[in-house]
């Protein structure tokens, strides 16, 4: 079981991998058959106020999230199914390790109702993401294209460290010499998506914590 699950970084993790593909991804028909989210001539000019601009859309779209959320889950339900679970778990990778055959065995009775458990903790989970989908999807990828440019910060290190091409945080040194590419002259600039993406995560948590939406059982 997972103790602390955002969705909202789930759905913008598998949405995203597809942004800088030749054809601009499964979205390009939302984004103009751009190679990567982002304007030539953006309204919010300058690095500063980028980077601060698409912090903002962050937060306030993670206290969206949030808001949804406390409204339609029951947080002390949420809450009890998952620290009976937990417990559940707990105990039986113990057992386990212990090798308590008979303690595994009683723990297993349990097994069909703790994934029924499991399953309504899930769909509770689900239901704001029916709600918030759509205008997050929207915003992400017709309103911030059209205010901020493809990259709009700077990292002093190159953040692509997971092998292959399909999922790149920074433009990287190859980029950065093609003149007709959008990195041209800016090695370890984030992209656009980027940057949304990394200042999402990082505000997500505490934003949950202070609306009493946390699934992290600490």
């Amino acid at each position: 079981m997972i103790d602390y699950l955002d969705y909202n970084f789930i759905l913008f993790f598998l949405d995203n991998v597809f942004l800088q593909g030749d054809d601009g991804g499964i979205f390009s028909f939302m984004s103009q058959n751009r190679q990567a989210l982002g304007s030539d001539d953006p309204i919010v000019k300058g690095a500063i106020l980028s980077l601060f601009g698409v912090t903002g859309f962050g937060i306030v779209l993670n206290i969206f999230n949030s808001m949804v959320r406390k409204k339609m889950v029951d947080q002390d339900k949420l809450q009890r199914i998952m620290k009976e679970t937990k417990g559940w778990q707990k105990e039986r990778m113990a057992a386990m390790r212990a090798k308590d055959q008979a303690k595994i065995a009683e723990l297993g009775k349990k097994s069909s109702y703790m994934n029924k458990m499991s399953m309504e903790m899930m769909q509770m989970n689900m239901r704001p993401m029916m709600i918030t989908f759509v205008p997050l999807i929207l915003i992400f990828y017709l309103v911030l294209p059209q205010l901020f440019s493809y990259t709009v910060a700077f990292s002093p290190i190159s953040l692509n460290v997971i092998p292959g091409n399909f999922f790149q945080l920074t433009c990287t040194a190859e980029q950065a010499l093609d003149v007709e590419h959008i990195c041209f002259g800016k090695e370890n600039a984030l992209y656009l998506w980027a940057w949304y993406f990394l200042s999402s995560i990082s505000f997500s948590g505490i934003i949950m914590k202070l609306t009493k939406t946390s699934m992290n059982m600490s």
